[in-house]
């Protein structure tokens, strides 16, 4: 991914907070054809090492796990916040009309040997694991043990589970850094304007840069 400097990201923690506040991820291997990507939520877990380790599943029917290159490490691209940014918001615009649109965005490129899992035991307690993640913010937090053994057990047979240890963690928040001071300004109130949840959130970014 190209990152330039005043882009690029490095904390390991912002980075596993985007991972995890934007689960779905697109999961791209090299196989027999050429590229495939799935795109899966996936847990980002601590396992001892430098950036962790991503763990996800995906059907049985899905040729990927069968046909994926594990020689050929695998990407993880996480999709934090973005937005359309118009050239109206730069007070330059009325100086010199020398201005373009742009987009902003936050992004994560996780990549290692990817590894499949395919024992029933540990597909249980991903897929728990999983849920529990999602689940926790419910008043009433469904669990696999809600439903009944066998049918989970018959439902894991359609799966079969994906271990990604990162060796290799890059972030890019590309938030309007390479503007002045008046600029920046001047997007934050533009998307503040606009009001909805994704321009907010990205007026947070560009103003957390600043």
């Amino acid at each position: 991914m190209y990152i330039p400097q005043a882009s690029q990201e490095t904390r390991i923690p912002v980075l596993h907070e985007l991972m995890a506040n934007h689960p779905l991820a697109t999961l791209v291997t090299l196989n027999g054809s050429g590229l495939f990507a799935s795109h899966v939520p996936m847990v980002i877990e601590d396992d001892g090492s430098e950036f962790g380790i991503l763990r996800c599943h995906i059907s049985r029917a899905n040729v990927q796990w069968r046909e994926v290159n594990l020689a050929v490490d695998a990407l993880a691209i996480f999709q934090g916040h973005q937005h359309y940014i118009s050239p109206n918001w730069y007070p330059k615009k009325s100086a010199d009309g020398k201005v373009v649109p742009t987009w902003n965005y936050a992004v994560v490129h996780a990549s290692g040997p990817l590894k499949v899992m395919d024992d029933p035991s540990w597909l249980k307690a991903h897929v728990e694991t999983l849920t529990d993640v999602h689940e926790a913010a419910s008043a009433q937090p469904w669990k696999v043990s809600d439903a009944p053994d066998a049918y989970i057990q018959t439902m894991i047979k359609g799966i079969v589970g994906l271990e990604l240890p990162i060796r290799k963690l890059e972030g890019k928040w590309k938030v309007s850094q390479n503007r002045d001071v008046k600029d920046r300004e001047g997007v934050a109130k533009g998307l503040a304007e606009l009001n909805t949840a994704e321009s907010l959130a990205m007026k947070g970014l560009v103003e957390e840069a600043s």
